[in-house]
């Protein structure tokens, strides 16, 4: 312990000492002069300056001595109720300042002690595992994120060292730049998606609900793939019920459809078909946008909401795994439900469940 502590220790004890002297020596002479009033009255007996004086020095004495005791108690008690629980608080919170998140702190006896601070321990405790699970967070996305940009930074520099070959036909030329611009667009589409992702989780975007027809905004969008399908030879089977309006964010809920599509498209192969199907009640609308794909494993189909999660690695190249926790994200805030079913070889289907008020 510093001298300075020491210090300070010491002048807390004398402080405590007088502020427990003061106050047992204005209860006790108080009780003194009412005892000696009322004896002096009831018995006739007349006080003389020695007999004031004798008890003057044996209330003082006594004074100071249970000044002494109560000062002494009181220090224990601080000690093993107040003091030792706080350190134990402030040596944990350190720990974590110096980035330790496994840290926690044990609650106190219930026995002689406050219970606010198992309250307070408890909250501690909660504060910490929650920081200990942003941390892992945070490093996993950092790692997904590195890796992610890797592959596109890698293509595009080997594209790019190909192009500074002199003897590069025309063809080939070409080629390779387009392979460089679908390298800015995979790393582009991510840093955007990142940070749409980032503004819906910290609540940056917020709903601006408005009134409109669910069934038109389908089909824009599914309009919006029409040469993606033409070009694929994909079949397209709609059943969107007519006059269907809901109070959303229309923007919001325009990403849903379109990662939900673009995933239908991108996982059915030739010959294949999409089905869109909507239906409503007075409460909620029910969307269903299925495809006739490769499909998904029940282990992939329970990660496929987290980030940077991509099950098929032979369609990764067309994703970088945040489309579904961006679509996750926006019905969570539109206190809507989502689900998948699927089946290895047989297709998926999402089906989105949006309150219409």
């Amino acid at each position: 312990m510093k001298k300075g502590d020491v210090m300070k220790s010491v002048l807390r004890v004398i402080n405590h000492y007088f502020i427990f002297f003061l106050l047992v020596a204005f209860v006790i002479t108080c009780c003194t002069m009412l005892f000696v009033s009322v004896l002096s009255k009831s018995v006739g007996i007349e006080l003389t300056d020695a007999n004031i004086s004798v008890a003057a020095k044996l209330t003082f004495w006594n004074v100071a001595l249970l000044s002494l005791i109560f000062t002494v108690v009181d220090i224990v008690r601080r000690k093993l109720t107040v003091e030792r629980p706080v350190k134990q608080i402030t040596d944990a919170a350190e720990q974590i300042v110096k980035g330790d998140f496994s840290v926690r702190v044990k609650p106190q006896s219930k026995c002689g002690t406050d219970e606010t601070f198992n309250r307070v321990i408890e909250c501690f405790n909660k504060m910490a595992e929650e920081l200990g699970g942003v941390e892992t967070l945070r490093a996993d996305f950092i790692a997904n994120v590195s890796h992610e940009m890797k592959t596109p930074l890698a293509v595009m520099q080997n594209y790019g060292t190909l192009l500074q070959a002199p003897e590069l036909s025309d063809e080939a030329r070409i080629e390779y730049a387009e392979g460089v611009v679908e390298g800015c667009r995979r790393m582009a589409d991510m840093v955007t998606n990142i940070l749409k992702l980032n503004r819906l989780e910290n609540q940056q975007i917020y709903p601006v609900a408005s009134d409109f027809d669910l069934g038109e905004q389908l089909c824009e969008c599914l309009l919006q793939y029409e040469s993606v399908w033409e070009k694929a030879g994909i079949g397209i089977e709609t059943d969107i019920a007519d006059g269907v309006t809901v109070r959303a964010d229309a923007e919001l809920l325009g990403h849903v459809w379109s990662n939900l599509l673009s995933n239908a498209f991108k996982f059915t192969p030739s010959g294949g078909t999409v089905r869109v199907r909507m239906t409503a009640d007075e409460e909620n609308a029910t969307v269903q946008i299925s495809d006739t794909g490769c499909g998904m494993s029940r282990e992939t189909g329970a990660h496929i909401f987290e980030k940077f999660y991509q099950g098929d690695r032979s369609h990764s190249a067309g994703g970088n795994g945040l489309g579904l926790a961006l679509v996750k994200r926006v019905v969570d805030i539109m206190q809507g439900d989502i689900g998948v079913e699927s089946a290895v070889g047989r297709g998926t289907t999402f089906t989105v469940k949006i309150r219409r008020r």
